[in-house]
């Protein structure tokens, strides 16, 4: 028996023809926005994750087949692109062949030939830049293109050229994200490159929204170091500390603080020594330099992450075939001996982070429920893996095609967690921006992350259905806690910039701009 269509949406008016609404809730934001774009023409979509961008994306679209114009839909990966192919087969009420997913696995001969007869494109960036390029793929006929994650929109990325062919033609762009960044540069940097005219943007306590989101309670839980690790950072200070003060002397560099070194700052360190012209100057500032990295990460992985990844990234440098000087100094050096010997008696004692007990102590309350661990690296996962599956827990890995996974095994993994299968996700950062995993009853992050965008798509994985638990756990006197202070600020610069640009872009809208609606 047909479900019943909330008759609201039928103020869309001819696009609703092309909506398979049956079942369809009614989102008064949504319909809101929809509507905006057409008024507005080109528009960035900044919605929290879980509200329903695809929802959007199809009303859109609909409204370019209303007016017997094509659309694309673009998704920066092929899986994301799959999973709004498959979302379009439900909202959209096309007929055989007029929906098609465009993906470099599919040939080239083909994928001209289904152009042909196709509506709806939904696809891959890269494929469809390469494909304009190449001559299989035109973008006459189109009236809109969807960017999801338009965040990425920026620089040489594939998004870039297609906008650019889009305000060529004249065609409608809408961006969907949930976060576009803090800086205004950068919002400005995607307003540009999808000539935006106008924002719209939610948040969860907007008239439109708040009645369809439940709530997320943010916990910080905080641990302090403990005596192991203590003592193995008070033997990797007076080496850090020892590059900071060779490169103040050579003029290079002023922090004296490793604790105070923003993460930029030391990237900008590496590209000056690299421009660097005298050899004997940049040979002893390179010295220091790459010293300084290897240090700088292994002391965080400790303090911030634990003793095993600690562990395995030491363990790893030793058995570097080809090292540098900088390098063989380091490892030869009495207190880095001292700390690895340190770490392996702690791993063989089973000695850990007081941060992995915490982790248990929280999930211990969500026995039988589905959670999200999310954490930084490959080595953290793994040790967060076995000790969950170690103390009464059924937790996976999730992580990305880099560490060797394919997207198949991705697949199942994310399925097998739908299906109830285990309980615990322990999830990389391929977990936070757009693959379909389920809505769950706690996401946690073993560290605290400085960036924004991230921080908001990871907590977008709770309270989708029901009110949701975030847990974010600090270790006391680290980077977690400047990261912490860090991603907040940014979160409220990202608001404010958002406002302030859309207000300029509304002005100019009024003066600059016709009118530019589906």
């Amino acid at each position: 028996m047909a479900m019943a269509v909330d008759g609201r949406w039928y103020a869309l008016g001819d696009a609703a023809r092309f909506m398979k609404l049956e079942g369809i809730e009614y989102r008064e934001y949504q319909f809101n926005i929809i509507n905006a774009v057409r008024r507005h023409g080109n528009t960035m979509v900044v919605l929290p994750t879980g509200l329903g961008k695809t929802i959007i994306g199809a009303g859109i679209i609909a409204t370019a087949l209303a007016g017997r114009r094509k659309a694309l839909f673009l998704a920066p990966t092929k899986p994301l692109a799959e999973q709004h192919y498959n979302t379009m087969h439900k909202l959209l009420d096309l007929g055989e062949g007029e929906l098609l997913l465009l993906t470099g696995s599919l040939g080239k001969a083909k994928r001209k030939d289904l152009h042909t007869v196709s509506k709806v494109v939904v696809a891959t960036p890269q494929t469809v830049a390469n494909d304009l390029k190449g001559g299989v793929f035109s973008l006459d006929g189109y009236g809109a293109v969807i960017f999801d994650e338009c965040h990425r929109a920026v620089g040489k990325y594939a998004y870039t050229y297609i906008a650019n062919e889009c305000t060529v033609r004249g065609i409608l762009m809408a961006g969907l994200t949930a976060s576009p960044g803090s800086k205004a540069e950068k919002i400005n940097a995607i307003a540009r490159t999808l000539d935006i005219r106008h924002i719209e943007m939610r948040v969860s306590t907007d008239p439109d929204v708040v009645k369809y989101v439940m709530p997320n309670n943010v916990h910080i839980v905080s641990v302090e170091l403990s005596q192991r690790i203590n003592e193995m950072a008070r033997l990797l200070r007076p080496e850090i500390d020892a590059c900071l003060d060779g490169l103040h002397r050579l003029g290079l560099f002023h922090f004296r603080n490793f604790d105070n070194i923003p993460k930029g700052r030391l990237i900008e360190l590496g590209n000056q020594i690299g421009r660097l012209t005298s050899s004997n100057y940049k040979f002893a500032a390179m010295f220091n330099y790459s010293k300084l990295l290897n240090l700088a990460h292994a002391y965080d992985l400790l303090v911030v992450e634990g003793i095993y990844p600690f562990h395995t990234y030491i363990e790893s440098l030793y058995t570097r075939q080809d090292k540098s000087r900088s390098l063989e100094s380091l490892l030869k050096s009495p207190k880095m001996v001292a700390a690895r010997a340190a770490a392996s008696t702690a791993v063989r004692n089973g000695e850990e982070h007081p941060k992995i007990v915490a982790l248990l102590d929280v999930i211990k309350n969500y026995k039988d429920r589905h959670m999200i661990v999310f954490a930084q690296y490959r080595s953290t996962i793994k040790m967060i893996v076995e000790f969950l599956n170690n103390n009464g827990f059924s937790a996976r890995a999730f992580v990305g095609k880099k560490e060797g996974v394919t997207q198949e095994q991705q697949k199942k993994t994310i399925e097998d967690f739908r299906n109830g299968l285990f309980s615990v996700l322990v999830a990389s950062s391929i977990g936070e921006e757009g693959i379909d995993i389920p809505g769950v009853d706690l996401v946690l992050f073993y560290e605290a992350i400085p960036n924004e965008i991230r921080n908001i798509q990871r907590r977008g994985r709770t309270g989708r259905f029901a009110e949701g638990e975030v847990y974010i756990l600090i270790a006391n006197g680290t980077k977690d806690q400047v990261y912490l202070f860090i991603s907040r600020q940014r979160e409220t610069k990202m608001l404010s910039a958002i406002r302030s640009i859309n207000r300029a872009l509304d002005a100019r809208s009024s003066t600059a701009y016709g009118q530019q609606r589906l």
